[in-house]
């Protein structure tokens, strides 16, 4: 009787979301805006740069949402 190769069942590989960390120049930006929202009022920097982080982080952590289909009336 010949040898037979002992198979292994293929694995499926489940798609993970993107979790990426925000950029320093998305980072920059919102902290920019940030800075914008405040006032233009200087002093704040680290804490607009730490906040800009955070608020970036949680988004990325978030599932997106998918749009609503648009119902096309007859």
């Amino acid at each position: 009787m010949p040898k037979t190769k002992a198979t292994t069942p293929p694995t499926v590989k489940k798609p993970r979301a993107a979790k990426t960390k925000p950029t320093s120049e998305e980072i920059a930006l919102r902290a920019y805006h940030i800075y914008l929202e405040r006032g233009s009022t200087p002093g704040n920097a680290f804490e607009d740069w730490t906040r800009a982080e955070r608020e970036l982080l949680e988004q990325t952590k978030k599932p997106r949402r998918r749009p609503a289909q648009k119902s096309v009336a007859a």
